[in-house]
């Protein structure tokens, strides 16, 4: 699950590294990947409705696999300057992720799936940040939708199985939070064209209907992908102030809309009446 590629919450100005001695811990400077992978899991935890000691032990294997990536692919992109504390801290925290991940697998094996797909996807990183096509359209969008596969990793430690429900809910999660590529992409004059915008907006919404369709999200559920294409038509009508305005703004308005979209998700799939406890 890379941090490297969500271009759509990252300032530029956070990319610049202090030299630091080899004890301090290196933490990922692009916030907005958090956001994300927040988003997936309390959506996959709703959808499974229930929170259990496991379910923390999951969200801690996810934030530990983004902050392992982080140092990892700062020292291939320096490869030819090797840095020790870049390594010992990737190791550190995939180490940890690892070990607590094949815990949880060994307690449920579906776990295996998903942590299969995540060695796929860091893999993918690698070879995109070698071949240098890590801001490509589809790398971005590869590397959103191997984020949002935590969806799929915490409702299967709570439930020990995958559904239906559950795959819809990550590849409506992939769909949303991808978007932002495409509206950030907007700012940069060699990708300012709204075709790209329109198209996937337009493909979303028909996969979105095409799950909705097999029974595999709840038309409430599906609908919450309108908050996409609310965001996308303030883009458009703001869209002077929205590619010239300073990127801390950009940085709140992404971040408003995706806590309102996983606000909204998370309550469709919820029961109507929460068990009392006890």
């Amino acid at each position: 699950m890379s941090s490297s590629h969500v271009a759509g919450f990252i300032d530029p100005a956070a990319r610049s590294h202090g030299h630091k001695p080899l004890y301090w811990p290196t933490f990922s400077p692009e916030h907005g990947v958090i956001l994300v992978l927040a988003g997936s899991l309390l959506t996959g935890a709703s959808l499974a409705q229930t929170w259990t000691w496991e379910t923390w032990l999951a969200c801690l294997v996810a934030f530990l696999g983004l902050q392992a990536e982080h140092p990892l692919i700062v020292q291939i992109k320096q490869r030819r300057s090797w840095k020790p504390r870049y390594l010992i801290w990737a190791g550190v925290y995939g180490g940890i992720a690892i070990a607590i991940a094949t815990y949880l697998t060994y307690r449920h094996p579906v776990l295996l799936w998903i942590c299969g797909g995540s060695v796929v996807a860091i893999g993918f990183d690698i070879v995109a940040v070698l071949r240098r096509r890590q801001k490509a359209i589809d790398t971005e969008i590869f590397m959103f939708t191997a984020i949002c596969m935590a969806t799929l990793f915490v409702y299967g430690t709570n439930t020990g199985t995958l559904t239906f429900q559950a795959v819809g809910l990550w590849l409506l999660n992939s769909l949303f939070f991808a978007s932002a590529v495409f509206t950030i992409k907007l700012r940069k004059a060699k990708t300012s064209s709204l075709k790209g915008s329109l198209v996937y907006h337009s493909v979303a919404i028909a996969i979105t209907a095409t799950l909705y369709g097999l029974g595999w999200l709840s038309l409430v559920t599906a609908l919450t992908l309108g908050i996409a294409l609310l965001k996308l038509t303030v883009v458009i009508l703001f869209r002077d102030w929205y590619c010239n305005c300073r990127f801390e703004y950009i940085a709140r308005f992404e971040t408003y809309f995706a806590l309102t979209y996983t606000a909204l998700a998370c309550l469709t799939v919820l029961p109507e009446y929460l068990p009392a406890p006890g």
